[in-house]
């Protein structure tokens, strides 16, 4: 379930005021800012930049680049864009990466439903000029590329059946290549790019009931490989994405430093979908809110940002 809060009664047009007077003056009052982005759906936040710009000829996104800063500005900067085109940000940051792995790009291809990821894709096109397969194949190397464009450009099926029978047979050609350590198999490419994700959830309960433990813990945790370090987070993210999203806020907060990318992207994607649940994972694995952490490891406008997309009132 989401998690953003949005008052029953408010005016677009008046949101839109309120922001430009926020950015008039000495200085910006980015308590305002967030008193109506922060609380505002995607649709809303999509009118407020329409009346804004019909009501002062600018665009919104550019004014408030130019206003806010740091963590802040990227927070806003990622919230306020429509979803599909966030993502597609999201993905042409990832292949800016000088890193091998691109965990970004997984859980854009893994966690979006076929519609968005093809949405995603026009978007990509749309803002850059080149499709967002063509980049990755840039980008990337050997079997990650192929997993990778894979995964990208894929439609799966999206519906509830699942074949049974299938998924023993592939839960055992799973299991087949991990045991002989041939993860770059292309059967393990083609199950992971092209079944649905009730098939796959199904294929790996099967490699479970089969061989007495789940298909992430059966692959290498130790490995320098870039392919199977990208094989294991698009593995997590198939079988449960709210367990792989709470477990990078857990890594986020605490690992050496606080990663505020990682933050910023879960807090932002999901708050719209199943922060709410997240939430309530994050809270019992760790014995501390989500919004308890945030409140800890991160501070100022940003801070604020990050709690009134958790749902609270600042």
């Amino acid at each position: 379930m989401a998690t953003i809060a949005v008052p029953k009664h408010f005016s677009i047009q008046e949101d839109a005021e309120t922001i430009r007077k926020a950015c008039e003056g000495w200085g910006t009052d980015e308590k305002a800012i967030i008193a109506v982005l922060g609380y505002r759906n995607a649709v809303q936040r999509r009118q407020i930049r329409q009346a804004y710009e019909d009501l002062y000829q600018e665009d919104l996104i550019k004014r408030l680049e130019k206003e806010l800063s740091g963590e802040f500005e990227r927070a806003v900067y990622r919230w306020i864009l429509d979803p599909v085109d966030r993502d597609a940000v999201l993905a042409n940051v990832e292949l800016r990466k000088s890193s091998d792995e691109h965990p970004v790009l997984v859980e854009i291809s893994c966690t979006r439903s076929p519609e968005e990821l093809f949405c995603i894709r026009r978007a990509y096109h749309a803002r850059y000029k080149r499709s967002l397969e063509e980049e990755v194949a840039d980008k990337t190397k050997g079997e990650t590329r192929q997993l990778l464009v894979g995964l990208v450009s894929a439609f799966r099926y999206d519906g509830e059946e699942v074949n049974t029978k299938l998924a023993k047979s592939e839960a055992q050609e799973l299991h087949e290549a991990i045991k002989d350590k041939k993860f770059k198999h292309e059967d393990v490419i083609r199950i992971l790019t092209t079944r649905s994700r009730m098939q796959i959830q199904a294929t790996f309960n099967c490699y479970r009931e089969a061989q007495g433990t789940s298909i992430a813990k059966s692959l290498p945790t130790d490995s320098k490989d870039e392919y199977v370090a990208t094989l294991r987070v698009v593995v997590r993210c198939l079988k449960d994405s709210k367990k792989y999203f709470e477990k990078v806020l857990r890594n986020s907060f605490k690992r050496f430093g606080t990663d505020e990318d990682a933050i910023t992207r879960v807090i932002v994607t999901r708050a719209e979908k199943d922060l709410k649940d997240i939430k309530e994972l994050y809270q019992k694995r760790n014995s501390m809110p989500l919004e308890e952490a945030v409140d800890k490891y991160t501070s100022g406008d940003y801070k604020d940002m990050l709690l009134s997309l958790l749902g609270n009132e600042v």
